[in-house]
């Protein structure tokens, strides 16, 4: 049997790193993944898939991703379910094997001060200017 999904979206939020009581790190997403038609309003729709990932997966992507970032996702779908206030709740999931971080590297804010020119002619230095 073959089970694998490959899903290429955008975070819906910051992803946030977890770890289960034996100290494995996780976390959860949710990618935004546009469809390849337009609906009757002519409008590309998405489909917000949840997404769990493990271990350095899961590391590297609250490290360097951010809401809005475009990631590639290989992994196979699964499904469980859980009692909740007395109903049955079922949850399908893709579980990631492997990320690619598709967005550029994100630019640090660099603040650089340069000196006012009547500073530096004060000093008695020359100052040119662009």
């Amino acid at each position: 049997m073959i089970n694998q999904v490959t899903l290429v979206g955008r975070l819906t939020r910051n992803p946030e790193l977890r770890a289960t009581s034996e100290g494995t790190a996780v976390t959860q997403i949710t990618l935004a993944v546009n469809r390849n038609f337009r609906n009757h309003n002519g409008d590309i729709e998405a489909d917000f898939v949840p997404c769990t990932l493990w271990r350095k997966a899961a590391e590297n992507t609250c490290q360097y991703c951010r809401k809005g970032s475009v990631v590639g996702i290989t992994g196979r779908l699964q499904t469980r379910s859980y009692e909740k206030e007395g109903k049955r709740v079922y949850v399908t999931e893709v579980i990631a094997e492997s990320v690619r971080f598709l967005s550029s590297k994100p630019h640090e804010q660099s603040t650089i001060t340069f000196p006012s020119p009547e500073a530096e002619q004060k000093k008695g230095e020359e100052v040119i200017v662009f």
